[in-house]
Order: structure tokens, then sequence, then C-alpha cells
């Protein structure tokens, strides 16, 4: 598991805000930024994320473009005194969610490039197509990692299947060398 340095499971950052209703675009906007930084709601309007210095950035980044909009935001420090365990629960639930979706990619790419092999193209464009889909599952788990400050169940398996498509097009790359050394 990584460690979490600067994060505080017992501290959350709460953001309690309100947008405009009209136009929609608003709203939306505001839960893809808070989506970004791995903040999950508690209520409407509501969203929490464990304290550390780039979530209160982040935070408050957040809330000076809510009033920019019009609306208003209250950010606040606070402490679970019941419920803690839900709260750190609905944050795992989250990042797991998100580690899933790369699971379900890692799954494509293996089954791509069994494909591959199966038929045969042991070509460049294969290898480099390949490695440009391995260098987005890299970059998608590792924002996923960086919004994971809690160490949510799923990130070590997630690790492994990116790791195991590293391997896989490791040995899918020599596969095109030793193609090319033979013609």
């Amino acid at each position: 598991m990584r460690e979490t340095v600067g994060v505080t499971a017992g501290t959350w950052l709460m953001l309690v805000y309100r947008v405009p209703g009209e136009p929609t675009r608003l709203r939306a906007t505001v839960w893809r930024r808070l989506k970004a930084a791995g903040a999950v709601y508690l209520a409407n309007s509501v969203a929490v994320l464990p304290e550390s210095a780039e979530a209160e950035r982040a935070l408050r980044k957040l809330r000076v473009e809510i009033e920019g909009m019009g609306g208003t935001g209250q950010l606040l420090r606070a402490e679970a005194l019941a419920g803690q365990d839900e709260v750190v629960a609905a944050f795992h639930g989250a990042r797991d969610a998100e580690y899933e979706e790369v699971l379900s990619r890692c799954e494509d790419f293996q089954a791509e490039i069994d494909k591959e092999t199966e038929a045969g193209k042991f070509t460049y464009a294969e290898l480099e197509e390949n490695e440009e889909d391995l260098a987005k599952l890299r970059r998608w788990l590792d924002k996923i990692r960086a919004r994971d400050t809690l160490g949510a169940p799923r990130a070590v398996e997630t690790v492994a299947a990116v790791d195991a498509c590293a391997r896989s097009l490791d040995a899918f790359a020599e596969r095109v060398y030793a193609a090319e050394a033979s013609t």
C-alpha cells in the first residue's frame, strides 16, 4: 500500500456550496471538479475530501470558481463524531469504482495483445499502438492513486494488473523484434 503523507483519515475538508439552478452546466462543472479531486458527496451540495494541503488548495480554488458562477460556498475542516467508517467506506467505494474501470481496460488490453499474437501481427505499428494504450492506462492509474489518499482495497490489484499489461507488452515487443530480425 502506498504511504499517505500529509493525510489524516479522521479529519475532512468539507465543501458546502450552492450554485444557481440555471444554466445546469454550472452544477455539472462543480461536480466534474469535485470528481477529479476525488471528493465524495455526503448530501446534495456537500462534498468531502480527506484533509491534505493538496485537497485544501483544490477546494479553495473551486470555492472561488463557485462564487464566480454567482453561487456561494463554505469550506470547513471537519472531524466525524459518528459515522467515520461510512465516510471512509464512501471514499474507498469511489476509488474502487475507478480502479474497477482500469481493471476492465486491462482485460481489454490483454485481450488485444492475445488477439494480435494469435493473428501474428508482430509489427511496429501494432507495438506503438499498444505502447500508447499502456501509457494511457498508467496515466489513468496515476491520477486515481493520487486521489486515493486512504488506500482503497482495489489499489494493489489494479497496480498488479497494469504491471501485468506491461509484461505482456514486453513479451509482445520481443516477438515484434524477432519478426523483424527474421525478415
